[in-house]
C-alpha cells in the first residue's frame, strides 16, 4: 500500500454486485459475506514519503457473527429492514499475533539518527458493523472496534520523538481524505434519519404485517446511526527509557546514566465519530453517559451563537 498525495475517488458500487450482474443486495453478497477466511500469514507494507511500515498478521480468522458477536446461523448474522430499504451486516476478524514496524525513509524528512519502532501485540480481534443500502449495495455508515487485551510497550525517546513525526506526515493526508469525504456523503450518510414517528406510520397500508413492526425495533436496536471508529486496550504498559547515552560517541560518560518511565493505563478507550456534526444528539455513543449532557448544552449554545454572528453578516 501506498499513500497518497490527493485522495483517490470512491469506489462507487459493490464488485461483487456488479460481477454477479446485479445491483441490489442478493444473493452474491449473502454468499461472499458467509465465508470463513482462515488466513495462516499476512504481511501488509505501507509505504510514504517520510516512512515505511509493514504490518505482519499470523492465524488471521475472518467470519459473520450475530449482533452479539457470537458465531450462529448464517440466517441471524444480517438484518433486513425491508421498509427502510437497508441491511446491517456483522463481522470479526481474529488473530494471534500482531507486528508492527515503522522506519524513517532515506528521503524523508526526518531525522537521520531514528531508531524503528516496533510493537508485538498478542491476540486481537476487530468487530466490524455494516450498514447498507439494498438497492445499491452503498455503505450507508459503519462502526469498528479494535479490542486488544494485554498490551507491553517498551518505548525509547528516539522511537516516542520519531512515532509523532510519523503522525504528523500522515496528518495531511487523513485531513484530505476526511474533507473529501464529508463532501461527497450525502446527509443521510452522514446521521440516519430516525424511525418514522406516529404520523408517519398511519400513512402505512393496513396490510403490514405485524412480523415487520418487530423486524423493525430489532433494526433500530443494533443500528448505527453514524459512523464511527473506537480502540480498547484493556491494560497497556508503556515504558519510555532514555537512550540519550547510547549515542554519544559509543561512550558513556560519568553521570548521564539514562532514566526510564513507566506508564499504566486500565480499560484505555478512544472514540472517533468523523461525521457527527456540532450540536447534534450523542445518546448513541458508544460510553454515552449523563455528564455528556452538560457538553450538549454547551455546544448547542455556541452553536447557535455562531450562526446568529453568520446571519448578521
Amino acid at each position: 500500500m501506498r499513500t497518497c498525495e490527493e485522495p483517490r475517488p470512491p469506489n462507487g458500487q459493490s464488485p461483487i454486485a456488479l460481477a454477479a450482474g446485479q445491483s441490489e443486495y442478493g444473493f452474491a453478497e449473502k454468499v461472499v459475506e458467509g465465508m470463513f477466511i482462515v488466513v495462516n500469514s499476512i504481511t501488509i507494507k505501507i509505504h510514504s514519503k517520510a516512512f515505511h511500515a509493514s504490518f505482519e498478521l499470523w492465524q488471521l480468522q475472518g467470519y459473520s457473527v450475530n449482533p452479539n458477536w457470537q458465531q450462529s446461523d448464517l440466517r441471524l448474522t444480517r438484518i433486513t429492514d425491508p421498509q427502510r430499504g437497508e441491511v446491517l451486516t456483522f463481522k470479526e476478524l481474529t488473530w494471534q499475533t500482531l507486528r508492527i514496524e515503522a522506519d524513517a525513509t532515506d528521503n524523508g524528512d526526518q531525522d537521520p539518527v531514528t531508531t524503528p519502532l516496533r510493537l508485538i501485540t498478542n491476540q486481537g480481534r476487530i468487530q466490524i458493523s455494516l450498514k447498507r443500502r439494498t438497492k445499491d449495495c452503498n455503505v450507508m455508515a459503519s462502526k469498528l472496534m479494535f479490542l486488544l487485551d494485554d498490551l507491553l510497550w517498551v518505548l525509547t525517546d528516539s522511537q516516542l520523538k520519531a512515532m509523532m513525526k510519523y503522525a504528523e506526515s500522515l496528518s495531511e493526508a487523513m485531513e484530505k481524505s476526511a474533507q473529501q469525504r464529508k463532501s461527497l456523503a450525502p446527509e443521510s450518510v452522514q446521521i440516519t434519519p430516525p424511525a418514522p414517528s406516529t404520523q408517519q406510520s398511519w400513512s402505512q397500508p393496513s396490510g403490514v404485517s405485524p412480523n415487520a413492526s418487530s423486524i423493525g425495533q430489532y433494526f433500530e436496536k443494533h443500528d448505527m446511526k453514524e459512523s464511527s471508529y473506537h480502540l480498547l486496550i484493556s491494560r497497556l504498559d508503556l515504558h519510555i527509557c532514555d537512550d540519550s547515552h547510547t549515542r554519544e560517541s559509543g561512550t558513556l560518560k560519568h553521570g548521564m546514566l539514562g532514566g526510564a518511565m513507566q506508564l499504566t493505563f486500565r480499560r484505555m478507550a478512544f472514540d472517533y465519530y468523523p461525521f457527527h456534526r456540532a450540536g447534534d444528539a450523542c445518546r448513541h455513543w458508544v460510553r454515552y453517559s449523563e455528564a455528556m449532557e452538560a457538553r450538549g448544552q454547551w455546544a448547542k449554545k455556541l452553536v447557535s451563537e455562531f450562526q446568529s454572528k453568520i446571519e448578521k453578516l
